[in-house]
């Protein structure tokens, strides 16, 4: 059976993240609690208090940014906190706000200064500081806005400010799935692609997906090409385990990077410790990268441990990849030679 061709690989991910919130896979409880916080509101006839979604990335925050919005019955505007570079942006965007609207700001931890003393008075009394005229005749002027909830999604939430990281009435961490749910996951995306799927993969796709749907979703829809271009069309353990070796994705999710940071804690720096600054050299990538989307899995796997001098590599590590803390001769940037050529 041939994948349905009628789906834009654009607009894929789209296509595959949950509308409703009996949609919604995984962070059970914390999405229970969410739905509650929701309904009272909703019967109240109030604007959902703040909301504040931090986790790794790929996890669903922007997702249950819709739904919430889907759930109140209201618009959701979306902005980023790197894009608000002057106070009039944002101003305009709460102004234009309908009531009880949502305002979905991702990374949040990146808005500047400026923007978050904005948000301050607009949390908490609904309104917003503008200056009328110029000079010696300038005014403050205090403008109401319509009752509205914010949004705010973070892969750092250490970084928020204090004063901003106490006006979110609610705080949700979004936690690694488990295998099971990521198997429910693949499961949905592939009845949504229309393709066919044995157990046997479902559960190969799921034990690489480093817990994160969107790596799952990612990770399905390149095995689906391999299926229709080198197979008949079905996504069988056969088909997964050809994909991945071309792919360089190992049983544990590892791919090149991850690979290479690993290498380069154990061959480079006998094991460490390694400042995240070095590391992101000695591997090209960038810091926020490194500690934002690989260190977390990681780290979670047993990998890694942050020490206060730096990174160090754990005796699973060596294991995995063979060898011990005594030295192993550059044989593991060796293999990822290879692996490359």
């Amino acid at each position: 059976m041939k994948p349905p061709n009628n789906t834009d690989e654009g607009n894929l991910d789209g296509t595959l993240r949950p509308q409703q919130v009996d949609e919604f896979i995984g962070q059970k409880r914390k999405l229970a609690n969410l739905i509650t916080y929701i309904r009272g509101a909703s019967e109240r006839g109030e604007p959902l208090d703040h909301v504040l979604l931090y986790g790794p990335p790929g996890l669903g925050k922007t997702t249950l940014a819709h739904i919430v919005a889907r759930e109140m019955g209201v618009g959701i505007r979306k902005t980023s906190g790197p894009v608000l570079e002057r106070k009039g942006d944002l101003t305009a965007i709460l102004t234009d706000l309908e009531p009880h609207d949502v305002l979905f700001i991702d990374e949040i931890h990146r808005l500047r200064t400026a923007m978050e003393e904005i948000l301050y008075r607009a949390m908490e009394d609904f309104q917003v500081d503008v200056i009328i005229g110029q000079g010696v005749g300038a005014r403050n002027v205090a403008l109401d806005l319509n009752p509205f909830t914010l949004v705010g999604a973070t892969t750092r939430a250490g970084l928020l400010s204090s004063p901003l990281r106490d006006r979110f009435g609610i705080m949700l961490h979004l936690d690694f799935y488990s295998t099971t749910d990521m198997m429910r996951v693949i499961r949905r995306s592939a009845g949504i692609l229309g393709v066919d799927i044995s157990d046997a993969a479902v559960r190969s796709i799921a034990g690489r997906s480093r817990g994160t749907p969107r790596v799952a979703n990612k990770l399905l829809r390149r095995v689906r090409d391999f299926a229709q271009v080198q197979a008949s069309g079905c996504i069988d353990d056969g088909v997964t385990e050809m994909a991945f070796t071309a792919l360089g994705v190992d049983e544990e999710g590892f791919d090149e990077l991850d690979r290479r940071i690993m290498a380069v804690v154990i061959e480079k720096f006998s094991g460490g410790p390694v400042g995240l600054s070095t590391l992101a050299t000695a591997v090209m990538e960038e810091k926020d990268t490194i500690e934002d989307v690989y260190e977390p899995f990681l780290i979670r796997q047993g990998f890694l441990k942050i020490t206060p001098r730096g990174r160090v590599a754990t005796d699973k590590a060596y294991r995995h990849f063979g060898g011990d803390r005594h030295g192993r001769g550059g044989s593991l940037f060796e293999d990822l030679d290879d692996k490359e050529t």
